[in-house]
């Protein structure tokens, strides 16, 4: 997706809901040289931000389970020619704990003072998991009155649903009392964690141990498993959001959905077509939802297409 004070005329990318090789190693979680570290203030919170590269924006958003680390190998392709900004999302990795403002449109007003702090006025948007949900609050709508001098457009959610029925049984799987949940997973972050890398990836030896311990570490710090249950208490409010966002009008820039064909596949794009009329697919075999550990070399071709064809 593109935004931009002046006119929507880029792409938004969307990755799986739950010089590469096609047998590339264990993802690198390091930025290349040229990326600096910021702390950015942002909607009253703090976020943890990498931004490198020089030329037209991209900006990168994570989903649950990782944090900003996972673009590294694609910001090594992009930086090249973009600047590239990759967030930790609010009260996740290295940003600010929060304890409120987790709702997905909130945290798009988050993206927006980072790209306003930068002074980038435009930027594709490349989303993986709840990033797409923020990145679907970013391009609504009704954005446009939230920050006047930026034109509407709309992306998409990665759940199966752009509105959902808050009785559903997966609704209420995540609607647990967060205390008990931070108690049950209390210095067992790691545990907790492989259940989501080894279930929804077509082979779990592809998300490397590497990144387990990685990422492990910086779900095991203070109030970073409560930010991510917050991440999903929110969804009954983002359910809501995103009825508003569909009845505002659809989404008219180019997007690109991408699936592993051992997860959503091709059911990326049909969600997206309920809202947008410019869905392109790209379907990533064997591959489950972490595409960007499973399968990047594919990952990375298919988004530079999208980009380059546009």
């Amino acid at each position: 997706m593109r935004f931009s004070r002046y006119g929507l005329t880029a792409a938004l990318v969307l990755l799986g809901a739950i010089g590469l090789s096609a047998s590339a190693p264990a993802q690198q979680l390091k930025y290349p040289p040229g990326f600096q570290n910021q702390n950015i203030a942002t909607n009253g919170t703090t976020l943890h931000v990498r931004v490198g590269g020089k030329g037209p924006a991209v900006v990168l958003l994570h989903g649950y389970g990782e944090t900003g680390d996972m673009w590294a190998p694609l910001a090594a392709e992009f930086a090249r020619e973009r600047t590239v900004i990759a967030p930790d999302l609010r009260g996740m990795g290295l940003s600010a704990r929060a304890e409120k403002g987790f709702d997905k449109k909130n945290q798009a007003e988050d993206i927006a003072g980072v790209m306003d702090a930068l002074k980038i006025a435009s930027a594709d948007v490349i989303a993986h998991d709840i990033g797409n949900m923020v990145a679907f609050a970013l391009a609504a709508p009704s954005s446009s009155t939230r920050h006047p001098s930026r034109p509407d457009g709309r992306a998409g959610s990665r759940r199966r649903t752009l509105g959902r029925d808050p009785e559903e049984p997966a609704a209420l799987a995540f609607s647990l009392r967060r205390a008990d949940m931070e108690r049950l997973v209390a210095g067992r972050e790691r545990i907790y964690l492989d259940r989501f890398w080894n279930e929804f990836s077509a082979d779990p030896k592809r998300f490397g141990e590497a990144s387990r311990r990685h990422y492990a570490r910086l779900y095991a710090r203070p109030g970073a498993m409560r930010a991510g249950f917050l991440q999903f208490a929110a969804f009954d409010q983002d359910a809501l959001d995103n009825r508003a966002f569909l009845a505002a009008g659809r989404l008219k820039m180019p997007l690109l959905a991408v699936g592993g064909d051992r997860s959503f596949g091709a059911t990326m794009a049909a969600v997206m077509r309920a809202a947008a009329d410019d869905v392109r697919e790209a379907v990533i075999q064997d591959s489950g939802h972490w595409l960007m550990e499973e399968q990047p070399a594919a990952t990375i071709t298919a988004i530079q297409s999208f980009l380059a064809q546009r």
